[in-house]
């Protein structure tokens, strides 16, 4: 059975629970979701499910996703993305919603982190920074020497230093499922969930459990 679905970040919160803890959980608009495409071994080479999320007035979409989506009488969507499967036993043009979950599973949550411009040594790498006395007066934040001498004569390629952070894919594994609200279409994971508010997060069964 296919354990996977879309949804936007709604945000934090913090429910109490029988004990009266305080739990911090991150609310997720999952759903309902539409199985646009079945993918098939002897047909695609690979097992997989496409699943289509969020629905939008048809003139934002292209004319083949509309083709592609009118197959199965599904409407516009805005999001496609596959989640493999060997059975997943669904059909195309099925509706698939939160009540595939159940409080207490732990799910892996993949979002889209805040991105964050280009940065530093010392805010992306948590570089030290140089001494802040002897006269020093423009190299406090600067990372210092990142390499050897004449031999090689370069930075070596892959070595940390200042550059773009954030707007990375991020996968948060093993998120115990706390709230499933199947009226107003609510996923609540105990813990935080990359992005901002409105990004789009896929929400997938654990596989460490």
């Amino acid at each position: 059975m296919l354990k996977g679905l879309l949804g936007k970040k709604v945000g934090m919160t913090q429910i109490f629970d029988e004990a009266g803890a305080a739990v911090p959980v991150t609310l997720i608009e999952a759903g309902p979701c539409y199985v646009t495409q079945v993918r098939q071994p002897d047909r695609d080479g690979y097992s997989a499910v496409q699943l289509g999320f969020d629905e939008v007035k048809p003139k934002r979409l292209t004319g083949g996703r509309l083709g592609h989506l009118k197959r199965n009488n599904i409407p516009p969507l805005r999001f496609l993305r596959e989640f493999r499967e060997k059975n997943p036993e669904v059909q195309e043009g099925e509706s698939m919603t939160v009540s595939i979950f159940e409080v207490g599973e732990y799910v892996d949550v993949v979002g889209t982190s805040k991105g964050k411009g280009f940065q530093g040594g010392m805010k992306r790498y948590h570089f030290k920074g140089g001494i802040a006395t002897h006269g020093q007066s423009d190299r406090q934040r600067s990372p210092g020497s990142r390499s050897s001498t004449t031999t090689p004569g370069r930075v070596y390629k892959g070595s940390r230093g200042p550059g773009h952070m954030g707007d990375d894919r991020v996968t948060v594994q093993n998120l115990r499922v706390v709230l499933v609200d199947t009226e107003r279409n609510l996923l609540g994971v105990r813990g935080a969930v990359p992005g901002a508010r409105g990004g789009l997060i896929v929400i997938k069964g654990a596989r460490k459990q």
